[in-house]
């Protein structure tokens, strides 16, 4: 089974959810409910062997989590998928007046039934949408968020910036460019100052033997 548990919540408060596996995971869900920021944004929590995936935009959750062998295109397509469905419900436009699990009868079964779906055959249309769109995701930002649950386990965030960074590329280029010629300048200087510092420790040595001015090993070979 890769998609154990869904959900749909406005902030902390869940508004609908089906759960197919046997393990209660709501303190988790609770737990990470309550992290979510309330910009649009769309992160993966690690959690022992599961992943929890979740899409946030306009106030609105949609949270599923998998096993790990899922990996992520499959659950991220599925979050798209039922925020596409619940959006073009008609209760979706009163979502910040119902009380929690005040569409559980209504929208449950779907999410039940989209589950059972990607669980069995995802369609390849959706799975291929998911990865354009996770193709976007430019960098990974992991932070470790210890004791949240009562247990004490850990619970690592993963948080995908999905920042567009199309229109700063030729900025990257040109700072590393620039912090090559530095460094090159930079190794040359040490180049020239480890020379000249091994030119001052020979004359030392010699100077320790013939002197200052060098004239006494001259003296002593004409003696």
């Amino acid at each position: 089974m890769s998609l154990i548990h869904a959900l749909v919540a406005k902030g902390s408060t869940i508004l609908a959810e089906h759960q197919a596996g046997k393990r209660d995971f709501s303190q988790a869900t609770e737990t990470i409910l309550s992290k979510i920021p309330p910009n649009n944004s769309k992160l993966t929590y690690v959690w022992e062997q599961f992943l929890f995936h979740y899409i946030s935009e306009g106030g609105l959750t949609y949270l599923v989590m998998a096993d790990d062998a899922a990996g992520r295109r499959m659950p991220f397509a599925f979050l798209a998928d039922l925020q596409r469905k619940f959006t073009s419900a008609p209760s979706s436009s009163s979502a910040n007046d119902i009380p929690a699990h005040g569409l559980q009868g209504s929208f449950g079964p779907t999410i039940a039934a989209l589950m059972h779906t990607y669980n069995t055959a995802p369609p390849a249309d959706e799975l291929a949408r998911a990865q354009n769109e996770l193709n976007q995701v430019k960098d990974i930002m992991v932070q470790n968020v210890e004791q949240i649950l009562s247990r004490g386990e850990r619970i690592d965030l993963l948080v995908d910036k999905t920042d567009v960074m199309a229109g700063q590329a030729t900025a990257f280029r040109r700072g590393a460019r620039t912090v090559r010629r530095q460094m090159w300048w930079k190794n040359k200087k040490i180049l020239g100052l480890s020379v000249l510092v091994g030119v001052l420790l020979v004359y030392l040595l010699v100077a320790q033997v013939c002197g200052a001015g060098l004239n006494q090993c001259g003296h002593s070979s004409k003696t």
